[in-house]
């Protein structure tokens, strides 16, 4: 039974809706921010603030920040979203929620659905959680030819994530392992005999390591794929500078070999060196003559089992028969041989174009490259190798 009466329960609600807008405010801000906070974050937010102290504000903003931050970067987002949506460091006035928090931490928490918790009215119906909606999910699928400056630099984040999963392969160096079946560390287990009187109580074992394989990626910079160039350049840096073993090259009417300039983490830095070297954006298209020196001058420095990804929309102005040797060629070297084009995301297309004709045959996977879900899905297709 709550020990507030009657005339008080109204000014209850009304504080109660406040701290909940101010907790889906608080974690709008984040998402904003660049931070992951879904629904189950805001519900564990709501438990934090119902298990201290409320009326500390101290007390209040680690209790959240323990449930809304995953990562060190956050830390430093929290601070400026919990100082942007409940104020400074001055003491909280009525307009503050958090300084009345203690006392209706009950009152708070029926409102915003938790199970488990000690309803005032059993007449009340839980209210589902506002503020679920989320910056990233609506640009997940959006298109890259839509997006704007600051929907650019919001995924910058999110791609830098997409571009730590990528292909791995078994080495022929082993590890230390303490799982029985693997094969046997007798060097190891030698060594531990000595402490046993000769006696190989202890056995040691050692299993095979992953390490990355080489991932190749290969964009196509001409006039057509201009609305879409700058983002999965973008998602070309990120994989350069998160990974080993990328190398990088822009094609249009030649190839260019940007692996080097793409190095800095400095995002618009390394963009602007890469755009610097490359001579030929938003021109023509030469895809089987770009291929042709990819496999003739580069071949010995990719190597034979990397995974190469063209970035293209297969207009082609060479012709179609070199593209389909030189797709053959570089199809008989690689692990596997993926094709990103933008227009696939159409439900209705099909490859007709002369360069999707002769490549789409030697090609391992089509993907659609237009959005943040298609590089989601390479990225799942890449750890799957």
């Amino acid at each position: 039974m709550s020990s507030h009466s009657v005339g008080e329960v109204p000014a209850l609600e009304a504080l109660a809706d406040s701290v909940i807008e101010r907790v889906g405010a608080l974690a709008h801000a984040l998402r904003v921010e660049g931070t992951r906070i879904g629904v189950g974050e805001l519900l564990m937010a709501h438990r934090a603030l119902g298990a201290v102290d409320c009326s500390s504000r101290q007390d209040a903003r680690l209790a959240l920040r323990a449930v809304m931050c995953s990562r060190r970067a956050d830390l430093a987002r929290f601070d400026r979203a919990f100082i942007e949506v409940f104020g400074d460091e001055r003491p909280p006035g009525r307009e503050q929620p958090l300084s009345e928090l203690g006392a209706i931490e009950r009152a708070v928490l029926p409102r915003a659905g938790i199970p488990g918790s000690v309803s005032r009215a059993p007449e009340q119906e839980p209210v589902p959680v506002p503020a679920a909606w989320s910056d990233v999910e609506v640009l997940r699928n959006k298109d890259f030819a839509h997006y704007t400056e600051a929907e650019a630099a919001l995924a910058k984040e999110l791609i830098a994530l997409l571009a730590r999963r990528g292909p791995t392969r078994v080495s022929r160096r082993t590890r230390a392992s303490r799982r029985r079946g693997h094969s046997p560390a007798l060097r190891e287990t030698l060594r531990a005999s000595l402490r046993t009187a000769g006696e190989p109580v202890h056995r040691r074992w050692r299993a095979p390591s992953v390490r990355p394989r080489e991932l190749v990626l290969v964009c196509d910079v001409s006039g057509s794929m201009a609305p879409y160039a700058r983002m999965l350049l973008q998602y070309i840096h990120a994989c350069v500078v998160a990974r080993r073993r990328v190398e990088a090259f822009v094609f249009g009417t030649r190839l260019t070999r940007i692996t080097g300039e793409l190095t800095s983490r400095d995002h618009d830095r390394a963009l602007e060196r890469a755009f610097a070297a490359v001579t030929d954006f938003s021109g023509g298209t030469r895809i089987g003559t770009a291929l042709g020196v990819l496999n003739r001058v580069h071949g010995r420095r990719l190597g034979r089992g990397a995974v190469v990804v063209v970035l293209s929309d297969g207009w082609d102005r060479g012709e179609p028969q070199l593209l389909a040797d030189e797709m053959a060629r570089l199809r008989r070297t690689a692990y596997r041989l993926v094709w990103l084009n933008p227009l696939a995301a159409h439900p209705d297309y099909e490859p007709l174009t002369r360069g999707m004709r002769a490549a789409v045959p030697q090609t391992d996977e089509l993907l659609a490259g237009n959005s943040l879900a298609s590089l989601e899905q390479l990225a799942e297709l890449l750890e799957a190798m």
